[in-house]
């Protein structure tokens, strides 16, 4: 068993950051942006400022890199190619998507229906996202 190419997991996982991001804002920027407006009212919480913004940009980045290592610690289990990925992106999706968004949601912070919109969305991007980051990785 061969080691991890670090630098080909960085590289794949910022790829994979750079679809994560893009959906992200695309699904909570322009889509949801009243719901969360109204969310984040309920609450009494502000809207999210740019430090905000930044962080779940970071988020993505680190979720892209964290789904491209699980692909790379998979491979030699399952073998390299698109079924091994998939794999990787479900583990990704269910520890940063559906139990992150979870408990919120048990909690009362999110409704149900934007709970199932965030982790419908999140199995799509991520799955994605890991498919593509893998593509780029290679072993050293």
């Amino acid at each position: 068993m061969g080691r991890i190419n670090l630098g080909r997991v960085v590289l794949g996982g910022l790829v994979a950051g750079v679809i994560i991001n893009l959906i992200e804002f695309i699904l909570n920027g322009i889509v949801l942006a009243d719901r969360w407006n109204d969310q984040m009212a309920s609450l009494n919480r502000s809207v999210f400022d740019v430090k905000q913004i930044v962080a779940f940009n970071v988020f993505g980045f680190v979720s892209g890199i964290v789904a491209v290592w699980t692909y790379a610690a998979l491979r030699p289990r399952f073998g390299a190619g698109p079924t091994t990925a998939i794999y990787a992106g479900l583990l990704t999706w269910v520890t940063l998507y559906l139990l992150a968004d979870g408990m919120p949601t048990i909690m009362g912070i999110f409704p149900v229906s934007m709970f199932l919109i965030l982790i419908g969305v999140g199995l799509v991007e991520i799955v994605a996202a890991t498919l593509a980051g893998a593509w780029l990785y290679k072993e050293a």
